[in-house]
C-alpha cells in the first residue's frame, strides 16, 4: 500500500509538470496529492475518500491534506483535469499497444435499487432506466462503454444514460490513436453505417459479432476469433466493479460520475505502471 500510494503520487506530479500545469503557489495542498489520494480511495478503500485521507495524514505523507468537504470541492474543480489525465496517460498506451487489436463492451452502474427508483435524488427521469441482455437485467443509471487492450487495459471509455443502447453508446467515445486498429464487439454494437465510417476515416475495422439473421455475416473462423478476444474486457468488468463499494454514495450526478472515473483510472494505473 506504501509503495503503490507513493509511485501513484510520483507519476501523477511528474504528468502534471510534463503537461505545464500550474496552480498557485501559495497551496498547501497540490492537485498531485488531492488526485493520489481520490485514485488511493478507489484502489485500497472502496471509495471511501474519509478513509484515504485519514491513512495519508496518519502514516505522515501528506501532513496537510484537506478535510474531506474541502478536499470534496478541490476534486470536483478539477474533475476535468483527472479525465484529461487518463486520456494522456491512454495514449501513451494505444502507442505501446503492439498487436492494434482492441475489444469495446460496456457494463451497468445502478445509482439505486430498483425499488428505490421513485426516491432517487442523483438522477431522475426515465432517460436512466436501462436493460443489460447479457445480465437479463434491469437497472436505473448509468452505463459505461469501455474500450479496452486484449491484455485488460481500460484505453477509452464514456458514460451516458442507461436508456441508450451500446449501438448509440459507442459514438460517444472518440477512438483517438486508434488508426489501423481492430476492435472486437458483441452483436449489440452492429451499426453498418458507423462501421463503414471509421474504416474510410480513420481505417478502425470494427469486427463485430453478428446475429443470426445480419446481413453480413462472418466466416465462422472470424467469428471465432471475435468471440475469444472479446471475453477479456468481460473479466477487465468484473476486476473493476471489484473496487466498488456495495452502493456508491454521491449526493449530485457530477460525483457519481467522478467516483465511477476514478474507479476506472486506478485500475489502468493498477494494469500498468503499479
Amino acid at each position: 500500500m506504501k509503495n503503490k500510494t507513493i509511485a501513484i503520487y510520483i507519476f501523477i506530479d511528474d504528468l502534471l509538470k510534463k503537461i505545464g500545469h500550474n496552480e498557485p503557489i501559495s497551496r498547501k495542498t497540490s492537485d498531485a496529492e488531492i488526485i493520489t489520494v481520490a485514485l488511493i480511495s478507489g484502489l485500497f478503500f472502496h471509495g471511501h475518500i474519509d478513509n484515504a485521507i485519514n491513512f495519508v495524514r496518519s502514516h505522515g505523507y501528506m501532513p496537510n491534506m484537506l478535510s474531506k468537504s474541502r478536499f470534496n470541492r478541490r476534486i470536483h474543480a478539477i474533475y476535468d483535469l483527472v479525465i484529461n489525465l487518463f486520456f494522456k496517460i491512454s495514449v501513451a498506451i494505444k502507442k505501446l499497444c503492439i498487436t492494434s487489436e482492441y475489444s469495446i463492451d460496456s457494463f451497468p452502474v445502478p445509482v439505486c435499487e430498483n425499488i428505490r427508483i421513485a426516491r432517487s435524488k442523483i438522477v431522475k427521469g426515465n432517460v436512466y432506466r436501462g436493460f443489460k441482455a447479457s445480465k437479463r437485467q434491469y437497472f436505473y443509471g448509468f452505463t459505461v462503454q469501455v474500450i479496452a487492450t486484449i491484455d485488460r487495459v481500460p484505453v477509452e471509455f464514456a458514460i451516458h444514460p442507461g436508456s441508450i443502447h451500446d449501438s448509440e453508446g459507442m459514438k460517444y467515445l472518440f477512438y483517438e490513436s486508434l488508426e489501423n486498429s481492430t476492435i472486437y464487439g458483441d452483436s449489440a454494437y452492429t451499426d453498418y453505417l458507423f462501421e463503414e465510417q471509421l474504416k474510410e476515416i480513420e481505417n478502425i475495422k470494427f469486427m463485430i459479432a453478428r446475429k443470426s439473421n445480419s446481413k453480413r455475416k462472418h466466416e465462422p473462423w472470424q467469428e471465432y476469433i471475435i468471440n475469444v478476444s472479446r471475453k477479456g474486457i468481460e473479466t477487465m468488468f468484473s476486476q473493476i466493479t471489484s473496487l466498488f463499494p456495495k452502493r456508491i454514495h454521491a449526493v449530485t450526478a457530477k460525483g457519481f460520475m467522478l467516483k465511477l472515473v476514478i474507479f476506472i483510472f486506478v485500475f489502468m494505473l493498477n494494469s500498468t505502471i503499479l
